[in-house]
């Protein structure tokens, strides 16, 4: 559960702010999309296997300057 405490004479713009930062940083909204959409295993593997590929590459590119 993530909570925020107004401190002093915080405006609530600002505990919004601090709030969304720490709700960004947690992952709670990528936790949910990954739980909610179901993808098969076998798709999950391939996909995992691409970005594994573009890391590489992209690793490779770089290395070179």
């Amino acid at each position: 559960m993530i909570g925020v405490t107004l401190q002093g004479n915080e405006s609530i713009d600002r505990a919004l702010k601090r709030f969304k930062k720490k709700y960004e940083r947690s992952g709670i909204l990528r936790e949910f999309k990954k739980r909610t959409a179901y993808m098969k295993p076998s798709v999950e593997k391939r996909l995992a296997r691409l970005k594994a590929a573009r890391r590489q590459h992209r690793s490779h590119f770089f290395s070179d300057y």
